[in-house]
C-alpha cells in the first residue's frame, strides 16, 4: 500500500487527477495534495510519501528544485515530473535528479496509471532488495553465532543425534552443513589459573583464549569453531578432509597453545583431542573427551589423544588412613602430613583417576573430622571460612589441588588444636573429656589423670569454677542423656544403660529412680506419651 501526493499550482489540475486516476486499483491508500512548495514540504514532514507527481512551473520555486529537495531529504520517494512544455531540456533535468519519468499536460490518465504502476514496481524491488540486504548482513554478523548454538544444542541433545535431524535442523537454520562433512573435535580444559582472578577477569582471559585459539590452533583459517562447554571448557571443532591425517600436526598446534596460553593468559590447560566423526556422533565422542578429562589428575599443560589408550593400570596400595587417624589423636601433626604428602607422591600419575581422587579425599576428611571430634572440636568451626570452602572444592579436580587441601586441612587443624589446648582451662578440658566418654565407665581417677592433676586438687577447682561436685556433674551429664533418650527414641532400656557407662541395669534403675522418683520404663511412658499428645494436638490444629 502506497501514499501519493500531488503538487501543482493550478487547483484544477490537481482535482482532475484526483478524480480521473483509479487510486484503488493502483493499490494508493491517500492521496495528498499541494498547491505551493512550502505546502509539499510540510505534507513530507508530516506524512509518509511514496510517490510525488509534480508540475515543473510553478511561481516562486520550480517543481525542479522540489524534486532536488526531495531527493535530497527522502531518497526513497518515486517522483514523476508534469509539465506544459515538450522541451527536452526538461525532461533530461528531471531525469538527472532521479525522477521515473516526464508527462506532458494535460495528463492521459491510463498513461498516468502505468507510470504509477512502474513506480510501484521500483518501490517494492527496492524494498526486497533492502530487505535481503539485511538479512544478510545479519547472516555475516551473526552467523559465528547461530552455528555455535546449532553446535551447543547437539551437544545438549536439543537437536536428536541422528543425521536426519542435523541436516534439518541445519537447513531450518540457513547453517552450510551437509551430512558427509568430517570434524575433530578438541576439548580445552582450564585447570588452574596461575594466580586469583575476579570472575570478571576470568571472563575476560576465557575471550582471551579463544583468540589464541583461532590464532594457535586454526591459523586463522575458516571452518572452525571454538565454543564454550562451561566456566573451564571450551571445544574447538575442525572442519577436515575425511581422507588426510591430522593427529600429529594438531598434537603439535595443541602443545604450542599450552604454551602461549601459559605465557599470555596466565593459567594451565590440557588439550583432548578426538578422532574423525560425522556431525550425528560428536555427542558421543565429546562425551569420551570429558571423562578422559575427568579423570586426568595427575598431569598439567599436556595433549591427550583419545586413539592413544593407557598402556597399563599400575597396582597401588591405600592409604593406611586408620593408622594416620591413632596419630593424629597423640598430636602427630607434621608427620601425618609428611605421610600423606610422601603417599600422594610415591604412586606413579598413570594410577590417579577421578574416582581414586574422589576416595582420598573423603577418606582423608572422614578421618580429619573423626579425630578433632575426639577433642570436642566441630568441623564448621575450622573450615567454613571462605578460603577452606574454596580449597575443598577445588580437592578433588587435580591430584595439585588435592595435595594443597591436605596442607591446608592438616596445618589449619593443627593450629587450631594447639591454640585451643593453650586458652583452654583444666576444668573445660575435664568437661571435654567426660562428654566424650560419657559412654565409658569414668572415675574421678580417670578424669584427672587426663588434665595431669592430682584427683583431690581436681575436685577442689572443679567445685570451685563449676559450683558442682565433679560426681555430681559427671552424674547428671549422663541422667540428661539417658533421659533423652528415653523419650525419644525406642532403644532398650538395657542399651540406654550401657551407653551412659552403667554395666548394671539394676544400679542404673536404682539411679534413675533416686533422680526421677520414677523408673525408666515410667518416665519413657509418660514422656512418649505427653510427645504424642502434643504432636496429635498440632496436627489437629493445623487440620482445623
Amino acid at each position: 500500500m502506497y501514499q501519493i501526493l500531488i503538487v501543482d499550482d493550478e487547483i484544477h489540475a490537481v482535482e482532475g487527477i484526483c478524480s480521473g486516476v483509479d487510486w484503488d486499483k493502483l493499490r494508493i491508500t491517500a492521496v495528498f495534495k499541494a498547491y505551493t512548495v512550502k505546502q509539499a514540504k510540510d505534507v513530507f514532514e508530516k506524512e509518509r510519501i511514496d510517490i510525488m507527481l509534480c508540475d515543473i512551473e510553478m511561481p516562486q520555486v520550480s517543481g525542479l528544485e522540489l524534486t532536488e529537495w526531495v531527493r535530497e531529504h527522502y531518497p526513497k520517494t518515486e517522483t514523476i515530473i508534469l509539465t506544459c512544455h515538450a522541451d527536452f531540456k526538461y525532461a533530461r533535468q528531471a531525469l538527472q535528479l532521479g525522477s521515473l519519468d516526464y508527462i506532458l499536460k494535460p495528463v492521459p490518465f491510463e498513461e498516468l496509471e502505468q507510470v504509477i504502476e512502474r513506480a510501484e514496481e521500483k518501490l517494492n524491488k527496492e524494498s526486497e532488495i533492502n530487505q535481503n540486504s539485511k538479512l544478510g548482513q545479519y547472516w555475516f554478523q551473526h552467523q559465528p553465532m547461530l552455528i555455535e548454538r546449532f553446535w551447543q544444542d547437539i551437544l545438549n541433545q536439543t537437536v536428536p543425534s541422528n543425521p536426519k535431524a542435523i541436516s534439518r535442523a541445519a537447513t531450518d537454520r540457513n547453517i552450510p552443513y551437509f551430512e558427509e562433512m568430517i570434524f575433530i573435535p578438541i576439548l580445552v580444559s582450564i585447570q588452574r589459573w596461575h594466580k586469583p582472578f575476579s570472575l570478571r577477569d576470568e571472563k575476560i582471559l576465557e575471550y582471551g583464549l579463544k583468540n589464541l585459539a583461532e590464532e594457535v590452533l586454526f591459523k586463522s583459517q575458516e571452518d572452525q569453531l571454538i565454543l564454550s562447554l562451561s566456566s573451564r571448557q571450551l571445544l574447538a571443532i575442525f572442519s577436515v578432509d575425511g581422507h588426510q591425517e591430522y593427529l600429529s600436526e594438531l598434537e603439535e598446534a595443541g602443545q604450542r597453545y599450552i604454551e602461549a596460553c601459559s605465557r599470555y593468559v596466565y593459567c594451565d590447560i590440557s588439550c583432548y583431542i578426538g578422532e574423525k566423526v560425522q556431525g550425528h556422533e560428536m555427542l558421543g565422542l565429546v562425551t569420551k573427551l570429558n571423562e578422559m578429562e575427568r579423570n586426568n589428575v595427575a598431569y598439567n599443560n599436556k595433549v591427550f589423544l583419545l586413539s592413544t589408550p593407557n598402556a597399563h593400570t599400575p597396582n597401588y596400595k591405600l592409604a593406611d588412613i586408620s593408622l594416620w587417624s591413632v596419630m593424629l589423636k597423640e598430636g602427630a601433626f607434621n608427620d601425618v602430613l609428611m605421610e600423606a604428602i610422601q603417599y600422594l607422591n610415591g604412586l606413579e600419575k598413570e594410577v590417579w583417576n577421578a574416582d581414586l581422587l574422589n576416595r582420598f579425599y573423603q577418606d582423608f576428611q572422614q578421618m580429619m573430622h573423626y579425630v578433632l571430634q575426639t577433642k570436642g572440636i566441630q568441623a564448621h568451626q575450622l573450615f567454613s571460612d571462605p578460603s577452606s570452602q574454596e580449597s575443598g572444592a577445588n580437592a578433588t579436580r587435580s591430584l595439585a589441588n588435592l595435595q594443597e587441601w591436605v596442607k591446608h586441612t592438616v596445618i589449619k587443624a593443627k593450629e587450631y588444636v594447639f591454640s585451643l589446648n593453650q586458652t583452654q582451662s583444666v576444668v573445660e578440658k575435664a568437661v571435654q573429656f567426660i562428654k566424650l566418654h560419657i559412654s565409658e565407665d569414668l572415675s574421678r581417677e580417670e578424669i584427672a589423670n587426663h588434665v595431669y592433676l592430682n584427683p583431690d586438687y581436681l575436685t577442689r577447682i572443679f567445685k570451685k569454677e563449676t559450683g558442682i561436685a565433679l560426681s555430681d556433674y559427671l552424674f547428671q551429664e549422663r541422667f540428661k542423656i539417658a533421659k533423652e533418650l528415653l523419650a525419644k527414641t525406642d532403644m532398650p532400656i538395657g542399651a540406654v544403660a550401657s551407653h551412659i557407662g552403667y554395666t548394671n541395669f539394676s544400679h542404673f534403675s536404682r539411679s534413675f529412680r533416686k533422680h526421677t522418683n520414677m523408673n525408666p520404663n515410667e518416665y519413657r511412658q509418660l514422656h512418649q506419651r505427653t510427645s504424642v499428645g502434643i504432636d496429635k494436638s498440632s496436627v489437629d490444629e493445623h487440620n482445623n
